[in-house]
């Protein structure tokens, strides 16, 4: 008997039904209820088959029924079976987390029928999960988005853009992976299924979900604005109803996607656990799930470099003279900055400036001669036209000067030449090796079509006008420390007349700019 009908039995019963999170649950929604792997809740209501009314202490509210297995009268460990099969006591189970390693020794101790066992019940998991996410997609692309397109009183071109990102998408590649994962599911032996291949041919396709779980902090601020008129409170319920919907607010809904593609790193790394290598599907599993980890790292990492374009904005206003585009049109992540000589031809004058180091461009800077905390703009570098090469100690050929711990930036097009010379080797190298980087962000952006949207830019330059209007004046400069020491975060590189330590700004009583009190989180390079 499967789990859900034993489940409802046992409930109207009167039994206590317990059951034991697999994975973590993160809510949106007021009424749902968030948990970790591992937590034990006890079920008050199953008749719904994919959302279940649960209990943990004093909280209570809705949770997905794929997310846990269930346990009756557990102080007695009694197991009820999950899908179709027996479930695993909690000891013999890592709960799925992405840095569990699979030990093939667990799995080879354990019977052979056992062992078939539980991989079945993880695949036709996976399957039941993947099934009911499709209706999840369908109900909110033709529940929510169809019904929201034809309101063009409610909801303009924006406003569905930034409210719904590109839940099309995720819908139309969903429904292809899922029909490939149906042609390889073995419907009546399940532990013979083979998935491990659907997700490398689909790995490039998984890239979608950068662009929605970036979008959905400012999909969950837009819903939080309009919900605070009455009419899109009731416009919103009412097509929940029409698609008969479970009862979850629609940014519940809308979190559905980022929790699938976190999950996926889980879901691979149980079934890695009960796959033994001379199984068929064992290296696709186990490269899928280090592909699944990865898209997982890289669509967390741009959602932190989203996070910070607010300070690389406060930083822009911070800049005297500014002139041309904003930074944030081209550039989203500050990779290192440093003060430098530097000779450009065909002028041949050694200069002295502060050099920013964003993807897609370099900006210079100059310190006011009195307040060397003040930065003047002077100019900026399109890094997708250069070419960084090594300069060689000694007499440079190009500008007849002696140099060292120097490198030189070559157009691509033409025969212009910049030169620039750090003070010691460590800053050359450590300045070598940020361009190595930038480029290498700049190729991984376009991989996966990473960029800031017109709407993040504008409530990134609301933020700082809003900030500059509450001072009451324009936004004050921040204090300029030295070049930051990668090798070394939270420390700063000095003059050698002083000894190194960490920077105070010089004027005490002024604020601290967000953009330098968070600069050693907008600098990539740790030891």
């Amino acid at each position: 008997m499967k789990t859900k009908e034993v489940s409802k039995q046992l409930i109207s019963g009167g039994s206590i039904v317990s059951a034991e999170a697999v994975w973590d649950h993160v809510t949106m929604a007021d009424r749902e209820l968030a948990f970790k792997a591992g937590d034990v809740i006890k079920v008050l209501d199953a008749s719904n088959k994919d959302w279940w009314w649960g209990q943990i202490d004093d909280e209570e509210g809705w949770f997905p029924a794929s997310f846990v297995r269930l346990w009756v009268n557990q102080e007695e460990n009694t197991a009820v079976e999950t899908v179709e099969g027996a479930s695993p006591s909690p000891s013999e189970v890592q709960n799925g987390h992405a840095d569990a390693s699979p030990s093939s020794s667990d799995c080879l101790c354990q019977p052979a029928q056992d062992r078939d066992q539980m991989r079945a019940n993880i695949i036709n998991e996976i399957m039941s999960t993947e099934r009911h996410y499709i209706k999840h997609l369908k109900d909110i692309c033709e529940g929510y988005f169809r019904q929201c397109k034809k309101r063009r009183d409610m909801f303009n071109d924006d406003q569905l853009r930034v409210i719904f990102g590109n839940i099309e998408d995720i819908y139309r590649f969903q429904m292809g992976f899922v029909r490939d994962l149906e042609k390889q599911y073995n419907t009546e032996e399940p532990h013979l299924s083979e998935i491990g291949p659907c997700f490398l041919e689909h790995q490039d396709g998984f890239w979608i979900y950068s662009e929605y779980c970036n979008n959905h902090v400012d999909a969950c601020m837009e819903l939080s604005r309009l919900m605070k008129d009455g009419r899109y409170q009731q416009f919103f319920e009412a097509c929940r109803l029409v698609q008969q919907m479970i009862d979850i607010a629609i940014d519940g809904f809308l979190l559905t996607p980022v929790q699938k593609i976190c999950k996926y790193p889980l879901q691979l790394a149980e079934l890695l656990k009960y796959t033994v290598q001379e199984h068929s599907d064992y290296r696709y599993v186990a490269a899928a799930l280090a592909v699944m980890r990865n898209v997982t790292q890289q669509i967390n990492e741009r959602k932190r470099r989203l996070e910070n374009i607010e300070k690389i904005a406060q930083w822009q206003a911070s800049v005297l003279d500014w002139e041309g585009d904003d930074i944030l049109d081209r550039s989203s992540e500050l990779v290192y900055t440093g003060e430098m000589s530097w000779i450009y031809q065909p002028y041949g004058r050694s200069q002295t400036r502060v050099f920013f180091l964003f993807d897609h461009q370099m900006v210079l800077c100059k310190k006011d001669l009195i307040r060397r905390d003040i930065l003047y703009y002077k100019g900026r570098i399109n890094m997708d036209r250069y070419n960084v090469v090594d300069a060689a100690d000694g007499r440079d050929d190009d500008f007849n000067v002696s140099v060292k711990n120097a490198f030189k930036l070559s157009n691509k097009d033409s025969d212009e030449i910049h030169i620039f010379l750090a003070k010691k080797l460590e800053e050359k190298l450590r300045w070598l090796r940020g361009f190595h980087e930038e480029r290498k962000m700049v190729q991984e952006d376009e991989k996966i079509g990473f960029e800031i949207s017109e709407y993040q830019k504008r409530q990134a330059a609301m933020t700082v006008r809003r900030m500059t209007k509450q001072k009451g004046h324009r936004s004050v400069p921040p204090g300029y420390p030295p070049p930051m020491d990668p090798m070394n975060p939270g420390q700063y590189l000095v003059g050698d007349s002083m000894e190194q330590s960490e920077f105070e700004f010089p004027e005490p009583e002024r604020c601290k700019s967000p953009f330098w009190q968070s600069f050693s989180r907008l600098t990539p390079f740790r030891k």
